[in-house]
């Protein structure tokens, strides 16, 4: 019981607010293409798959993120109590649980096209070099967003099996997305990243952090706008932005700096934006 807890608290999956925001631009890739597809059976079994592996994948990059981060988790008071940090399981037993996930990940990716399995094997360079950015460069939150939103691209070419440019702007306009939430998120640990030499967008805009998470969030709308239009769906659709929008702008306004307790919870508000893109994006094939 004790080791299934420590697994629980390696890969957060008592968090799921991590696999979620992993889960959903796959969610929005796959929408978009069912959109030019209508393979209704097709669409949910992939549906499926995507978010199975966006909890495999989330689960193994935790794990791998600890293993890197371990001596920095030490020094902060947020992440101190972490299994590898605290020594409640060992570098190799971590080991052997990445492994573990990444097998079986790579079995669903195994269920895609060639396309699909080749873009899907790529984002493992994005993933494994993630907890490395911090270090060399104050938008680590950046590389976040070219890794985390992946699953656009893969969820479009899973059923279209060809790159088209509505997947990659609604890829950049995620990018900004995560710039964003993530941001929000890593202030929660400016104090102590600062001690320990850590750097992230959430340090280098922290005087004017709130100007530039709007910028963010208000390109990710200014992408989905392009992408709307690019594919002359009905106009009225357009009013399902608004609760996004209001999303981001809710966000905005109840985080503070130097708050965790704020900044935690429009972090978590992510969630319910996520899911009201995806409703937008599913409109297109229901209106």
């Amino acid at each position: 019981m004790e080791k299934f807890q420590i697994f629980v608290q390696l890969t957060r999956l008592n968090k799921p607010i991590g696999f979620l925001l992993l889960f959903w631009p796959c969610a929005w890739g796959l929408t978009l293409a069912y959109y030019y597809s209508e393979n209704t059976i097709l669409y949910m079994k992939y549906i499926i798959l995507f978010f199975l592996g966006a909890v495999l994948m989330r689960s193994a990059g935790c794990i791998f993120n600890d293993i890197i981060d371990r001596n920095f988790d030490k020094k902060v008071q947020r992440t101190k109590e972490r299994p590898i940090a605290s020594g409640k399981i060992t570098i190799v037993e971590a080991s052997i649980y990445i492994i573990l996930l990444c097998s079986i990940a790579l079995l669903i990716l195994l269920q895609f096209n060639l396309l699909t399995i080749t873009l899907g094997a790529g984002s493992m360079i994005l993933a494994f070099a993630y907890p490395f950015m911090k270090r060399i460069t104050y938008w680590p939150q950046l590389f976040l967003g070219l890794t985390f939103n992946w699953g656009i691209i893969m969820g479009w070419t899973s059923i279209t099996n060809n790159i088209s440019i509505e997947p990659i702007l609604l890829y950049f306009s995620a990018i900004f997305w995560t710039l964003g939430y993530d941001t929000i998120y890593g202030i929660q640990d400016i104090h102590d990243d600062e001690i320990i030499g850590i750097k992230s967008t959430s340090i280098k805009f922290k005087n004017k952090v709130k100007i530039f998470v709007g910028t963010c969030y208000s390109l990710c709308i200014f992408l989905i706008l392009i992408m709307f239009f690019t594919m002359e769906i009905d106009k009225y659709l357009l009013l399902l932005i608004i609760p996004f929008a209001i999303s981001f702008v809710y966000q905005i306004k109840i985080f503070k700096v130097y708050n965790s307790e704020t900044c935690l919870l429009a972090f978590k508000n992510n969630n319910l934006t996520g899911l009201l893109i995806f409703i937008f994006i599913f409109s297109f094939n229901i209106l």
